[in-house]
């Protein structure tokens, strides 16, 4: 089983894949090729997918029962002890580096001075 997701990708790229996969939603591509065949799809897919975003999932003989490769996304497949996993940026900014607000807060001048 071979799974191709597309993103932001050109017209043609989807087109393209329809003649070996089945389009089941918007740029999400799912079929059996070979081994061969997917390779040489994976290969068009990572020449022609401009400024879009591309992943391959597919079966294959270990302990997982699947593998992956991505092109051009911001989460990479990473080797943790014979398990691929996917590394996700850290996009969250650390609020604790931010420099406190000056004054009492809301919820602190309510417990002082009651609510009225």
């Amino acid at each position: 089983m071979t799974v191709i997701v597309l993103t932001t990708c050109p017209p043609g790229l989807r087109g393209f894949l329809t003649r070996w996969l089945l389009e089941i939603s918007a740029g999400v591509f799912i079929g059996n090729p070979s081994a061969r065949i997917r390779d040489a799809l994976w290969n068009e897919v990572q020449q022609y997918a401009g400024q879009g975003r591309a992943l391959l999932a597919h079966t294959t003989n270990n302990e997982q029962g699947f593998t992956f490769r991505t092109h051009d996304h911001a989460w990479h497949p990473v080797d943790h002890e014979g398990l691929t996993l996917i590394r996700r940026p850290n996009t969250q900014t650390s609020q604790a580096s931010a420099p406190p607000k000056p004054g009492w807060s809301t919820a602190a001048k309510r417990r002082r001075f009651g609510k009225g």
